[in-house]
């Protein structure tokens, strides 16, 4: 008999992956977009959760507008990566269902001279990593060995808005970009991410807790920008921070440790062959 994996957030950026990766050969997929599951609301969250029975819940819904989250859109990011996640791992627990969260690197303050453990002490510098910390400790309380939390950064992919397609749309109609250098951390191309969900579901012998995953070495956002547009004949000029002033406080240093991940077996790319990847992906979508 098949084993039965819902899936939240299917139509975002990292849900869509996920919903193309799964072996439906191998797995019964439910997958709901946010019109069709309301985390926000627990009764509707317990009654389709009962029905479904799932073996697997995959959490790719989120609220991820993290300037928005410090004042117009903080009651919505705290209703749905806090409460919202909170309701789906309240009805994954009755229904007997482990359950995949994925958090942020922006749980911890940045202050951290060296890579970032799964161990380290978090202490989130803006609402959005607050909520999405809530949402982990959620996850650990109430699945316990059930609950499987996965840390990443500077998510890129094919299906969504993104760091990448921004660049690339701003070097179609400027020769020179200011790009900060001052902030650190690792890419992660969200296939990739869907692809180690996915093994962790295959792979049952891998305890639940806390992971960290992105695509492997690290960068800063120009170096990443540099390397974007390294096709193109816009020219990336480094700059500090405080050119670009936000609401929301960012970690100075937020590059993730990958030996939890390392330790599970799976083989992770680095984040420039991720981004090669990403590229003849996006053409290939935009050419059909």
């Amino acid at each position: 008999m098949k084993k039965t994996i819902l899936i939240t957030g299917a139509n975002g950026q990292l849900g869509t992956d996920l919903v193309h990766l799964v072996d439906a050969s191998s797995y019964e997929v439910v997958a709901f977009t946010k019109q069709g599951l309301d985390i926000t609301d627990y009764p509707v969250v317990e009654e389709t959760i009962q029905r479904i029975k799932p073996d697997w819940i995959l959490h790719a819904a989120a609220y991820t507008n993290v300037e928005a989250a410090e004042d117009e859109g903080k009651a919505m990011n705290w209703l749905v990566n806090a409460t919202g996640t909170e309701n789906v791992a309240k009805a994954a627990k009755q229904a007997g269902a482990k359950m995949i969260y994925v958090s942020t690197d922006y749980v911890f303050d940045g202050t951290k001279t060296t890579e970032y453990e799964v161990t380290d002490q978090v202490n989130p510098l803006n609402e959005y990593g607050k909520a999405k910390l809530a949402g982990e400790q959620a996850v650990q309380n109430i699945l316990s060995e059930d609950g499987y939390v996965i840390r990443t950064s500077w998510v890129f992919g094919v299906h969504g808005n993104n760091f990448v397609y921004t660049m690339m749309k701003l070097a179609e109609t400027r020769s020179e970009l200011n790009v900060v250098a001052d902030q650190f951390g690792r890419p992660t191309f969200s296939e990739d991410l869907a692809r180690f969900m996915l093994y962790l579901v295959g792979d049952f012998k891998i305890p639940g807790g806390v992971y960290h995953f992105s695509n492997d070495e690290s960068c800063s956002w120009y170096e990443f920008a540099t390397e974007i547009l390294a096709d193109t004949t816009t020219t990336v000029n480094a700059c500090n921070s405080d050119a670009f002033p936000q609401k929301a406080k960012r970690p100075v240093q937020s590059i993730l440790s990958l030996s939890s991940l390392k330790n599970t077996g799976f083989t992770i790319a680095t984040w420039n062959d991720a981004l090669n990847r990403f590229k003849n992906i996006s053409k290939t979508t935009q050419r059909n």
